[in-house]
């Protein structure tokens, strides 16, 4: 198993970089690592892939510059498009969770010859909104939706910080509400052993939160560099998936993708699992990569 630094888009990533064949990039979301992927890289090497997989820009070992400006979505797809350069692929398959679904699936549509197919976890493609969306998000979910709250620098870092095992196990989302409480009982997710949640919670007491939250704090800034593209199609073949009790469900549905994904190969709803899917069913959506990727 090979884990190094990669040098790309004047920042370095640390990178697992495993097997031969076919590219493969596993991109996570927030708050997770390349670790978040360690029950499908086994599988996706044995049956025949180079699995790459980030840490991504402001996450655990790669680099997290200070500058909220440094996390814009153009930026992000330009550290994956050096990633490629840096590893001699031309072009990979991308798979992303969560953030990383919105980060591959924005690559699809930017620079879409980098990009042999993508599938989205828990997060489908969403075209450009009309307007800014996080007034948007404000006059409809209100100033404590969690999206909301995290926009204003330092607040959400200092309150995810403060105990990172908290933050980390709790099931409620994280609000002013939420930080304010002083004590929480949690319980570790039974798909997550306690050796597991020690790799989060030791990276995260380390680094802090705030590389992860500038990426929520350039949602307008990504609304408005995102405008010459806002009519593209991702046309690449594509796969959604999702868990049943994912509650990304309620404001960001399946249903986006409708005439904005020409080759949706497939969009698989896992029954029983939240939002951390590839961990609680690793099975499942195993068996549903390589299916897709073995229809290439």
């Amino acid at each position: 198993m090979a884990k190094h630094r990669v040098a790309t888009n004047g920042i370095e990533l640390f990178v697992q970089d495993e097997g031969e064949g076919p590219a493969v990039v596993l991109c996570h979301g927030f708050p997770e690592l390349g670790y978040s992927w360690r029950l499908q890289v086994p599988a996706l090497v044995s049956a025949g892939f180079r699995v790459i997989v980030p840490d991504m820009r402001g996450f655990g070992r790669s680099s997290a510059p200070a500058e909220v400006a440094a996390y814009d979505v153009l930026t992000l797809c330009g550290d994956l498009c050096g990633l490629l350069d840096e590893l001699g692929e031309q072009d990979a398959v991308f798979v992303g969770h969560d953030w990383g679904a919105t980060v591959t699936w924005q690559l699809a549509v930017l620079h879409p010859q980098r990009v042999r197919a993508v599938a989205g976890l828990s997060v489908p493609f969403v075209p450009r909104a009309p307007a800014a969306p996080i007034p948007i998000m404000r006059r409809h979910l209100g100033e404590d939706f969690y999206i909301v709250w995290i926009q204003q620098p330092g607040v959400a870092d200092a309150a995810l910080a403060r105990d990172v095992r908290r933050t980390l196990t709790t099931r409620r989302q994280w609000t002013a509400a939420w930080a304010a409480e002083t004590e929480e009982q949690t319980e570790r997710p039974r798909w997550l052993s306690e050796q597991d949640l020690a790799v989060y919670v030791e990276a995260f007491e380390r680094t802090g939160f705030t590389g992860g939250l500038n990426w929520y704090r350039n949602i307008d800034r990504n609304w408005e560099l995102t405008e010459p593209v806002g009519e593209r199609r991702v046309r690449q073949p594509a796969l959604f998936l999702t868990g049943e009790r994912d509650p990304v469900r309620k404001f960001m549905p399946a249903a986006a993708m409708d005439g904005w994904v020409s080759d949706l190969r497939a969009s698989i709803v896992v029954p029983g699992a939240g939002h951390w899917v590839q961990q609680q069913e690793p099975a499942v959506v195993n068996k549903e990569l390589l299916d897709f990727l073995a229809g290439l």
